[in-house]
């Protein structure tokens, strides 16, 4: 059996190897987030035109949230690419916030869960303040 040697493999070869698959993944990535946004604005189109009442409107909003999830996910994609391969910790937060406010809407019938789920949206503005105070003293 044959040994690898570690002196063939430069410290530098084998991260742009990972670096190399992560690009073409979140690109990938990307091309079908780009093709479930598309999507979700041909529904909610057809959603619009064809249906009426009150109901709706709820399910319309939620449609909406899910838009926004996806264009925060795309957003980010190419801010990593324009930030060096690095992903700013506030986008993590923009999604988590409206992915908790989309929960929200869905999910309000327990007055508790409600209150904890309001209270985790408070913790993450409360850490996004933190984020950028600590951005604007450097």
């Amino acid at each position: 059996m044959r040994q690898l040697n570690p002196k063939k493999y430069s410290n530098s070869t084998i991260p742009a190897i990972f670096q190399a698959i992560l690009n073409i993944a979140l690109i990938l990535l990307a091309v079908v987030l780009c093709f479930l946004l598309g999507k979700e604005i041909v529904y909610s189109i057809r959603f619009v035109v064809f249906n009426q009442g009150v109901e709706i409107h709820y399910h319309l909003l939620e449609r909406f949230l899910i838009f926004f999830l996806y264009f925060e996910f795309i957003s980010m994609i190419i801010k990593y690419f324009q930030g060096n391969y690095h992903f700013p910790l506030r986008y993590f937060v923009y999604i988590g916030i409206t992915a908790m406010i989309r929960l929200i809407i869905v999910c309000h019938e327990n007055p508790m869960n409600t209150f904890l789920y309001t209270l985790s949206i408070l913790a993450l503005v409360i850490s996004y303040y933190i984020i950028n105070s600590k951005r604007k003293t450097d």
